[in-house]
């Protein structure tokens, strides 16, 4: 199940918080947060509308068995994930399972994601660099990158990645 697998690779992340304060598990978080995602989920508030709708679901594969969490609660430990542990954890899922034969095609593309906002330096937009399998339809790996123009230079990096 892609649940075990999804466990493997991201179990392995800090959790930034004090055990003693933690609801919600940090797997529960991110997982829910990632399914949320991949259903059409724009913004914290839609990602908790997703775990409230599927809840049942959730608490019967062991998850969320304190309910669903409030999107300030869901942005604010997202917030805290460390972006090199959840890159390296989120390319490690993905090369798990999705196997890449020779000579597929990978198409290589610079976006500004929506809605970001980094409040350190009250930049509004944040720059990523994404290697796309067109085969099977997934984003096998992903750089930030400081400037729009900088996305050329980050090609090479993210062919390593990959």
């Amino acid at each position: 199940m892609y649940i075990d697998e999804f466990s493997k690779h991201f179990g392995s992340i800090e959790d930034p918080r004090q055990e003693a304060k933690v609801s919600h598990p940090l797997f529960d978080i991110m997982f829910v947060t990632l399914c949320a995602i991949i259903a059409g989920a724009d913004g914290w508030k839609e990602i908790q509308e997703y775990a409230e709708g599927h809840l049942e679901w959730f608490q019967k594969h062991g998850m969320l068995l304190n309910g669903a969490p409030v999107d300030d609660t869901i942005a604010r430990i997202i917030s805290r994930i460390k972006p090199d542990q959840f890159r390296q954890s989120f390319i490690n899922w993905m090369q798990s399972i999705n196997k890449l034969s020779n000579g597929e095609l990978i198409a290589i593309d610079g976006k500004v994601l929506r809605s970001s906002y980094n409040r350190d330096d009250r930049k509004s937009t944040i720059h990523m660099v994404s290697a796309y399998a067109c085969a099977n339809k997934v984003v096998i790996g992903q750089l930030k990158t400081d400037i729009k123009s900088n996305e050329i230079t980050a090609i090479p990096e993210l062919c390593v990645l990959t």
